[in-house]
């Protein structure tokens, strides 16, 4: 019998559960060691498996060989709770039976003991909906009900429950299904099912069901019927009305070109299409791009294009117009795409005008090589102080800060034979230090620029010579003139006559006396004592 794959798919044991480890391991350590509550309350999101988590509990603990977290699947209790008829797992639909007669039935089904198993189970599903009389009429069952009685209560909204049905429960929260585990799922039964498939058209499956695994499998089987079992990114695109991803990247690719008239045109066929889902997928696509670090968006671009994005998105609250969205959303990112960031912004400015300057400066020294020389000597002259200047112009372009050092410390002497030399004037130790640790880059440049059997000879200028040599004559002389001042004697004071100091010394002494000092010290601290 043909059946909706959720249903066909519909896990059986707790390792069938999809992204919900955590519930899973929880609910085995307790059938395997004993430790059962007689409430428990399932909470999550649609198709993040409430309910079917409640019957595989309930099977684990009515099979013969249990409770246990793996039930066997063939015994007599088994067989009947997965064929859905075990007189003693009784499920009760709470959004049609939610009125205070329903609760009383079931209230009094507790009073009975189980006919087949060791528990009597009632799965309670969409509780919430329940009215407050019913809620409160189930309490006092809920919290002390029979030795053979669990309670299983699954719920979407778990906030819409009364506290003190909250507090007589073990609640498990249900967290939504992440996109991979159902990408998984997804191609494991599409190989069973025998049906071709493209990896981005299950893509765009799992990201519409919204963290629900029962509403992907629905929107599954539609595209296996829409795509005659051979499913396209294309097709998949055209049954959900979204947006073909390829022509989510021609429109990224139109707004970094600044193409206006084709962006213009691109607008017109989205009018076809809802403004929300047309920014839904051109965000997705960034945040893939972003995640994936592709080269076609620079940080900048993505921080503008997201933030343009966000405010489009929130424009569609307040105007009723999308196209008009839309065209808005559309000119601010080709707006955005033409700032640039400031350091590129100041490093176009310096090398145009380091440009400028070059062009300048090799027109002026042609034109005074023509007048001090001849025409054939002046062009020789010429083409060989190119070469000085194009090895220039080439090191800023590579790095600027050596480039304005290498022109402030070095002039053009000779280009022959495939050797360029130069003079060197550098007479701050920081501009000899840039130069040296860059000159393995400035040959390197050279190779590229002039040809890879081009030399560089540097040659110290006369004044760097002349300067060096007035230096070492001033140190020599300096060494030369060195005195010890401490050893000249001073003649402006008269020497003393040792004698007469010596007597003045010893009229005014007096010989120590300990006793005397001590008493003298006490008596200006104390004061003198008085006779009584």
């Amino acid at each position: 019998m043909l059946q909706a794959l959720a249903i066909k798919y519909r896990p059986k044991t707790f390792d069938e559960l999809i992204g919900q480890e955590t519930v899973s391991a929880s609910l085995k350590y307790a059938l395997n060691h004993g430790r059962l509550a007689h409430a428990y309350l399932f909470s999550g999101l649609r198709g993040s498996g409430k309910t079917s988590s409640a019957r595989i509990f309930s099977r684990a603990l009515v099979c013969e060989k249990g409770p246990s977290a793996t039930p066997c699947g063939e015994c007599s209790e088994c067989e009947a709770a997965l064929a859905g008829r075990h007189i003693d797992i009784i499920e009760m639909d709470a959004a049609s039976h939610r009125g205070l007669e329903d609760i009383q039935d079931l209230i009094e089904q507790t009073k009975y003991a189980p006919s087949m198993a060791r528990f009597k189970i009632f799965i309670i599903d969409e509780v919430h909906m329940l009215t407050p009389q019913a809620a409160n009429a189930l309490l006092k069952t809920l919290e002390e009900p029979p030795a053979y009685v669990k309670f299983i209560l699954a719920t979407t909204d778990p906030l819409k429950l009364p506290a003190t049905v909250l507090s007589r429960t073990q609640h498990f929260r249900f967290r939504q299904i992440p996109q991979s585990a159902i990408l998984q799922h997804l191609e494991n039964i599409l190989q069973k099912e025998g049906v071709k498939y493209e990896a981005p058209a299950l893509k765009l499956l799992s990201r519409s069901g919204q963290g629900s695994l029962r509403d992907t499998l629905t929107l599954l089987d539609q595209a296996i019927i829409f795509s005659h079992s051979d499913i396209t990114a294309t097709k998949i695109a055209q049954m959900l009305g979204f947006l073909d991803p390829e022509q989510i990247k021609n429109f990224y690719a139109l707004i970094l070109s600044r193409q206006r008239e084709s962006v213009l045109e691109f607008l017109k066929q989205l009018q076809d299409y809802e403004a929300s889902s047309v920014i839904d997928e051109m965000i997705f696509y960034l945040k893939e791009s972003f995640f994936a670090k592709s080269n076609e968006f620079s940080m900048l671009m993505y921080e503008r294009f997201f933030r343009i994005l966000s405010k489009a998105k929130t424009m569609l609250n307040s105007c009723d117009d999308n196209a008009f969205v839309l065209c808005v959303m559309a000119f601010m990112m080709i707006e955005a795409s033409n700032l640039k960031q400031i350091d590129e912004a100041i490093d176009d400015e310096q090398r145009a005008n380091f440009k400028a300057n070059s062009a300048v400066s090799t027109t002026t020294l042609t034109q005074n090589s023509k007048v001090n020389s001849g025409e054939n000597l002046t062009n020789s002259n010429s083409a060989n102080l190119n070469a000085y200047e194009r090895l220039k112009s080439a090191i800023y372009e590579r790095d600027f800060t050596l480039g304005e050092c290498f022109e402030k410390n070095t002039a053009f002497i000779s280009f022959e034979n495939d050797e360029l030399k130069i003079s060197s004037n550098a007479a701050n130790e920081a501009d000899r230090n840039t130069l040296n640790k860059g000159f393995k880059l400035i040959m390197q440049i050279a190779t590229q620029t002039l040809g890879e059997n081009v030399k560089i000879a540097v040659q110290k200028s006369a004044a760097n010579a002349v300067s060096s040599s007035v230096n070492a004559a001033l140190n020599a002389a300096n060494s030369a003139l060195n005195v010890d001042e401490s050893k000249l004697q001073d003649i402006k004071k008269p020497t003393n006559d040792l004698k007469s100091s010596f007597e003045k010394l010893k009229s005014g002494a007096k010989k120590q006396d300990k006793q005397a000092e001590t008493i003298d010290a006490l008596d200006e601290c104390f004061g003198k004592p008085t006779k009584q």
